[in-house]
């Protein structure tokens, strides 16, 4: 099993900044990649970033250049920095983990993040 705990999320104006931070635990050699996901309400949960054990990072378009994942294997943490926040970046953000034969299968509890405008 794999325990992931986000943390980070708050409320922001427009324009500025917040650092996701998603603390993992247990069984983390199993891990193959992970991701940030987000989900505002009223709408289904997308994907905002992934980040593989090779370092491979991948966007969703509405993010990039604004957010950035990164690993950080001494605290066992992923993070996302994302700067120039936007009111529709408003969402529960969720940390997830995939296994290479079940794909994103752990799931944090999520933390939320408010822009406003």
């Amino acid at each position: 099993q794999v325990q992931l705990v986000e943390s980070g999320g708050g409320l922001v104006q427009a324009g500025g900044s917040l650092r996701l931070s998603c603390t993992v635990s247990g069984r983390i050699s199993t891990i193959n990649a992970m991701g940030w996901y987000r989900q505002a309400p009223g709408k289904q949960r997308e994907l905002v970033a992934t980040i593989t054990r090779d370092d491979s990072t991948d966007y969703a378009d509405s993010v990039k250049g604004r957010f950035t994942i990164s690993r950080d294997n001494t605290k066992n943490t992923v993070n996302l920095q994302m700067n120039s926040l936007k009111p529709e970046d408003t969402a529960v953000y969720y940390c997830a983990a995939a296994t290479l034969s079940r794909g994103y299968v752990y799931w944090g509890r999520g933390t939320q993040v408010t822009v406003s405008s």
